[in-house]
């Protein structure tokens, strides 16, 4: 019988998000990971089959925990759910601002084809969401589908911006007047 892992996925995981944070896929070595995690390259192997599925598990933790969709189902449906999903890019994960999401796709052209199929999916049911928020929000809006593809590049935009660590105060003016903005397109 083998020793026992000391450690949880869900703790690699978390850590790991932290590196692909930074570095990127492209950049993050094996060695980084060890570092970061705490678990050696045999340990990290055991529990995962290479660094892509290390990745990949990292962005389905992440997608599952920041809680994005959370924000968009609460009820009541409407404009302050869209608001608040808005402001996750300003609050911190695992003491990173923006997405790690987003992030990663700085690296789209080398990232294994399951990472772009897991982002779409997330920001198609992001989507939905905020589309449902918007109409209960705006009764009547007409162009809610082209609302919402607004709402997600803001957002986008939001937490690239949060790399050159653009303050709260700054990021919460943003939103205001983006709210604004809505509001006026009753």
């Amino acid at each position: 019988m083998g020793r026992p892992k000391g450690f949880t996925r869900e703790e690699v995981l978390t850590k790991a998000i932290s590196v692909f944070w930074e570095k990127g896929f492209s950049d993050t070595r094996l060695h980084d990971l060890e570092e970061a995690t705490g678990v050696n390259k045999s340990g990290l192997y055991t529990e995962f089959e290479n660094k892509e599925e290390i990745f990949l598990e990292s962005l389905r933790y992440y997608l599952q925990t920041r809680g994005g969709d959370d924000i968009l189902s609460s009820e009541p449906k409407g404009l302050d759910n869209v608001r608040r999903f808005l402001e996750i890019g300003h609050t911190c994960y695992n003491g990173r601002r923006g997405c790690f999401s987003i992030n990663s796709l700085r690296d789209v052209a080398i990232l294994p084809p399951e990472a772009r199929e897991i982002v779409e999916e997330n920001d198609t049911k992001l989507k939905r969401l905020i589309t449902i928020n918007l109409k209960a929000g705006l009764p009547g809006v007409g162009n809610a589908g082209s609302l919402t593809e607004m709402i997600f590049t803001f957002f986008a935009g939001l937490c690239v911006e949060q790399n050159a660590q653009v303050s709260v105060a700054v990021s919460k003016r943003k939103i205001d007047q983006f709210m604004e903005f809505l509001a006026a397109s009753k």
